[in-house]
């Protein structure tokens, strides 16, 4: 669970994944890139940040006792998934812990959440998998005391509902510049999410 939840573990990897969509998957590879890239950089500024000052809701750590599972440092950061992880309980020092950020939105749950809805408008006969992967981290969220079961919950509906949102308005932008200022890439790829409609 912990290594689920550590950004840092999959980072190469979700990079790795980035270019090679960049590079071998054509206008709906850059087009996808371009919209998850977008729509986390928006969420992570306007939205996460804003919410997490607003609500101020302290993490299960801070407001009670839980059990919590630190992984190991280790470089590159991928070994510490084969370290015998730390186990502790909250305490003192985690109630005092700046940095930490309010428990509502998560940002882990966001960020996954916004890739899912993004592999399901792009590719979908198989971009759904990718939930499976945002369920993992959220429930890895949970049991990490992070946040609360209801954090993790309401997060998933406002990703998916900001996802969408986002994926809109980026499709009208792209009508709106491409057709302006790239006529004929625009004519080849009328549409930035899905497929033409005939």
């Amino acid at each position: 669970m912990a290594a689920l939840s550590d950004v840092q573990i999959w980072k190469p990897l979700l990079v790795v994944l980035g270019l090679y969509a960049l590079i071998f998957c054509g206008f709906k590879g850059r087009a996808f890139v371009s919209c998850v890239v977008v729509t986390i950089a928006v969420s992570e500024v306007l939205v996460v940040s804003t919410l997490k000052s607003i609500v101020g809701r302290p993490r299960p750590k801070q407001a009670q006792t839980v059990r919590l599972v630190q992984l190991q440092k280790a470089t590159p950061k991928i070994l510490s998934v084969w370290k015998q992880p730390r186990v502790r309980f909250s305490g003192e020092k985690d109630l005092r812990q700046p940095g930490t950020g309010s428990s509502f939105p998560s940002g882990h749950v966001t960020n996954n959440i916004v890739i899912a809805m993004f592999c399901t408008l792009f590719f979908r006969r198989w971009g759904w998998l990718y939930f499976i992967v945002a369920g993992l981290v959220g429930y890895s969220r949970v049991y990490l005391g992070a946040h609360w079961p209801s954090d993790v919950v309401a997060t998933v509906l406002l990703a998916a509902g900001e996802a969408l949102l986002m994926g809109a308005l980026l499709q009208r932008l792209w009508q709106w510049a491409a057709n302006r200022w790239a006529p004929e890439v625009f004519a080849r790829h009328p549409r930035l999410i899905g497929t033409p409609v005939s």
